[in-house]
């Protein structure tokens, strides 16, 4: 999944209608109403139009890896209970009732809840699958499924089917399939629905999550044509400003330049850190990616999917480490390609997920396992997919020079921006050194040694 979402502050830049909640979850999970329809009209509307939807299910690489690892892996679906957190169209919750599930929940926050049950009634599966509209956070099953469907807690379960708050355990599920994933596969902060139905519907030992883990990582690339057409742009919109001025103070008598360096930051921030949305050939990655951040969708928290390399509870932390080595064009390989012409142009970022058995301690030996694991990936190999990689360019590009190796080391964290729990921004801190290629030390014989540096980029 993957869409614009957006903020609204009013003139004194206070988040009146901010996407997030004051506890700075997600509204669905504890917003109040103010904070729930702004989540609603700058998120989740976008989901409701079909041509959203179609454009995810013509994504043929997704298409793929959902069919294969549901329809593939029928025997593990057959007589099952099923959770499609997001159905959307309600394709993956047909899937699961043709592979042989016995019931089919299809959790809908929109009205696209109204299209999906008319696919599913026009595929002949509305006998198994029920479209059920709202939020995950709030849904409860239906009372009469219990004895209709025999829905059933695991044997180590509370016999009383009480929870200790009060309410009756609902961890009948046994698999939850979902399509959750954003761009760089946090934005959009739909993990945290996810982990939260998961607590509450999926049995705890046995049960199963398809994606199972998920992968985040980055690499240095050489994009210099787009990275150039970005400062381009962002030069011009600077002259066009200054133009602007000049002509405000000579016809209107008014001088705006006290507001030139507010206008810089604003079209530095867009044009130059922003990250943008890239379709990248393999041709442009300069060394083996670097992985960032996994995670086990049957253990990982509410915590995980607040970022990547943060401190717990807080929005910095030491970041995820990288350490890149980008081995420049050699003097006696130049006719046949050896080494890279470069420069680098800045980094790309993707993810992979896979629908394989369960792994971790708790259920690896319980839980069905899973014959044919499927597997997507988002990364420059697959061509296309409507995730694409997110590419962070650099204001300057770092030269690669011939017979010369340089280094790239450094951390990156992603956090959530201030205003909305579904967007989210990138830091990286890195620093760039040079070596001989024939050197076999890293850390010595260093040519040169760049100073440390600091970007902070939107992920828009």
């Amino acid at each position: 999944m993957s869409s614009s979402t957006s903020s609204t502050k009013n003139d004194e830049g206070d988040a009146t209608f901010a996407n997030a909640s004051a506890t700075k979850n997600i509204p669905t999970f504890d917003g109040d109403e103010k904070a729930k329809a702004t989540d609603f009209a700058n998120y989740f509307s976008a989901y409701s139009q079909l041509y959203h939807q179609k454009q995810m299910l013509t994504d043929h690489n997704r298409m793929a890896a959902y069919h294969a690892a549901i329809v593939g892996n029928s025997q593990v679906f057959k007589d099952k209970v099923v959770m499609d957190v997001g159905t959307g169209s309600g394709i993956l919750a047909c899937w699961a009732a043709q592979a042989g599930a016995k019931r089919v929940y299809a959790v809908e926050y929109t009205d696209m809840a109204h299209h999906a049950r008319n696919v599913v009634r026009a595929n002949g599966l509305d006998h198994i699958v029920t479209v059920i509209q709202g939020a995950v956070e709030e849904v409860v099953l239906p009372e009469e499924d219990w004895e209709r469907f025999g829905l059933t807690l695991q044997e180590e379960q509370n016999e009383q089917q009480v929870l200790p708050d009060g309410t009756k355990d609902q961890r009948v599920v046994d698999i939850i399939i979902s399509e959750w994933m954003g761009y760089f596969l946090l934005r959009e902060s739909m993990l945290d629905s996810l982990v939260r139905a998961r607590d509450t519907f999926l049995k705890p030992t046995s049960g199963l999550m398809m994606p199972s883990h998920a992968t985040m990582m980055i690499a240095p690339i050489v994009d210099e044509e787009e990275r150039k057409h970005q400062q381009n742009d962002y030069a011009a919109g600077m002259e066009d400003w200054k133009e602007f001025a000049e002509t405000t103070s000579n016809l209107y008598g008014v001088d705006m330049s006290v507001l030139e360096s507010n206008f810089d930051r604003e079209q530095k921030e867009y044009y130059v850190l922003s990250s943008r949305w890239a379709e990248l050939p393999t041709s442009c990655l300069l060394a083996e990616c670097a992985v960032v951040k996994e995670l086990d969708m049957h253990v990982c928290t509410v915590e995980d999917a607040r970022g990547v390399g943060l401190s717990v509870g807080e929005d910095e932390g030491n970041g995820a480490p990288f350490d890149f080595d980008v081995v420049g064009r050699s003097y006696a390989d130049e006719d046949d390609g050896g080494g890279r012409a470069g420069p680098i142009s800045g980094f790309a970022g993707w993810f992979t997920v896979d629908f394989k058995s369960r792994t971790d301690d708790a259920g690896k030996d319980v839980a069905p396992q899973i014959p044919n694991p499927a597997y997507l990936s988002t990364g420059p190999e697959m061509g296309y997919t409507h995730w694409g990689q997110q590419v962070f360019h650099l204001p300057s590009a770092i030269p690669l020079l011939a017979d010369q190796t340089t280094r790239i080391q450094g951390t990156l964290e992603m956090m959530r921006t201030k205003d909305s729990a579904r967007l989210y921004n990138v830091r990286l801190r890195f620093s760039s050194s040079r070596r001989r290629t024939s050197s076999q030390d890293r850390d010595g014989d260093v040519l040169m040694k760049g100073k440390p540096e600091e970007l902070v980029y939107q992920i828009p």
